[in-house]
């Protein structure tokens, strides 16, 4: 079986440019487990980048400061201009180098544990506590600060300040590992944790860390979930072949989707919350219109496409994780037949690869232009997006798909090729 299809050469693909790594060290006890980078996480302005590189340390790095060391300058003496810059970890001792006045600092954090999910989560004064009839909170978060949530192996999650690198919550519910963590994109810092412990549970940071609800549904381990932009809908995925969707003003279940073959393990909304996409064991990432419970796109990494009972054992194509650009144009995926693939929205085929062994998760930088991805030996690698210009009518399609649900575009008296269009039913 190939990794591409037939019509597909894999030397007339683009290769995407690789623009750096970024190492850990290297001692007697790392070829033990525990040193897996299971999460990677781009702060939502920018500012830093964090990775779990194993050993329950998690690395905290300011994202422009790292992005220009990638870029080697041609000047520069004793580099070439051409190579990615690969930063090494090996010697670092906590004794960084001073960074200029206005850059934020890097951080070391010991979490205590096996660290599995990561999650950065900032505040918007405006979004009040869902528990209005508290009055008085321990922790007052401002506009300006910055937190990371760890979702650790014992499954206590951990709250920490970016900028100073302090611990300020220590929240303990679940009853196993912490696997994912997300917060609600719309400022009001409530986080969604994915436990092994089969339940989803909501937290209120702006209250104190309050546990406001417990998502009961999934009968395995939970793998994953993710917000929509508007943080309405709530998907999660895990040891099983159902995405579950929840509405996450009254916590109760939506529906769920069928279409895997597989345990489910990586999810994403596209930024205008039209489109989600799922990555499976069973070798497929499923794009879904999950308004109307429809696949729309299945982006196959085995080909001829298998079996359903081959797809749903221990084939060599499970796919472990999955990210939407910022531009919504694209998506990658991290697959374990050593490839990176970045797919164009409207191809059925990948844009441009790149090679990578033991990837576990990727993620995009907040503009779009950068995909990092974790290894199991610790390590992130990143390449360059493929760029293209979004044309107008693809930013007035998002622009509409942002407040406008597919029912409701039905619903316009427009004509069907424009209706199918809007809804990303034509490529």
């Amino acid at each position: 079986m190939a990794s591409f299809p037939d019509c597909v050469n894999k030397n007339d693909l683009d290769k995407a440019k690789f623009i750096g790594e970024l190492l850990v060290s290297v001692a007697p006890f790392d070829q033990k487990s525990g040193r897996e980078a299971w999460t990677v996480a781009f702060a939502p302005n920018g500012s830093y980048f964090a990775w779990s590189q194993g050993h329950r340390i998690v690395r905290l790095i300011p994202w422009t400061k790292s992005l220009r060391s990638f870029s080697v300058s041609a000047g520069e003496e004793g580099t070439n201009p051409t190579s990615p810059q690969r930063l090494s970890r090996q010697d670092s001792d906590g004794s960084l180098t001073v960074p200029l006045a206005d850059e934020p600092r890097e951080h070391t954090i010991d979490c205590g544990d096996i660290v599995w999910g990561l999650a950065f989560g900032s505040s918007v004064p405006e979004k009040q506590s869902r528990c209005v009839n508290i009055e008085w909170h321990r922790f007052k978060f401002g506009q300006d600060q910055l937190l990371l949530a760890t979702g650790l192996n014992n499954g206590r999650i951990k709250i920490w300040d970016v900028y100073s690198g302090k611990l300020l919550l220590n929240l303990m519910d679940h009853t196993d590992v912490v696997r994912d963590l997300t917060f609600a994109p719309d400022g009001s810092l409530m986080l969604v944790s994915a436990s092994r412990d089969k339940t989803l549970r909501v937290w209120d940071l702006k209250d104190d860390g309050n546990m406001v609800k417990v998502l009961r549904g999934h009968q395995n381990w939970v793998y994953c979930s993710s917000f929509s932009p508007d943080s309405s809908i709530l998907c999660s995925v895990g040891a099983g072949k159902a995405v579950f969707l929840w509405n996450m003003d009254k916590y109760t279940l939506i529906r769920k989707l069928e279409g895997h073959h597989n345990d489910v393990v990586s999810c994403e909304f596209s930024p205008d919350g039209a489109l989600l996409a799922t990555a499976s064991y069973d070798t497929r990432v499923i794009v879904w219109d999950h308004h109307k419970a429809a696949i729309l796109r299945e982006l196959g990494h085995l080909f001829p496409p298998p079996s359903p009972i081959f797809a749903g054992g221990a084939n060599d194509r499970w796919v472990r994780s999955v990210s939407f650009c910022p531009d919504g144009r694209h998506i990658a995926s991290i697959t374990d037949d050593r490839f990176v693939r970045f797919w164009s929205i409207e191809e059925r085929a990948p844009q441009a690869i790149a090679s990578l062994s033991n990837g576990l998760c990727c993620a995009f930088s907040p503009e779009g232009s950068v995909l990092a991805a974790g290894t199991r030996d610790g390590s992130v690698h990143f390449w360059e997006c493929p760029r293209s210009i979004a044309g107008l009518q693809h930013m007035c399609r998002m622009a509409l798909r942002r407040v406008l649900t597919t029912q409701q575009v039905e619903a316009l008296a427009i004509p069907t090729p424009l209706q199918d269009y809007l809804a990303y039913r034509v490529i």
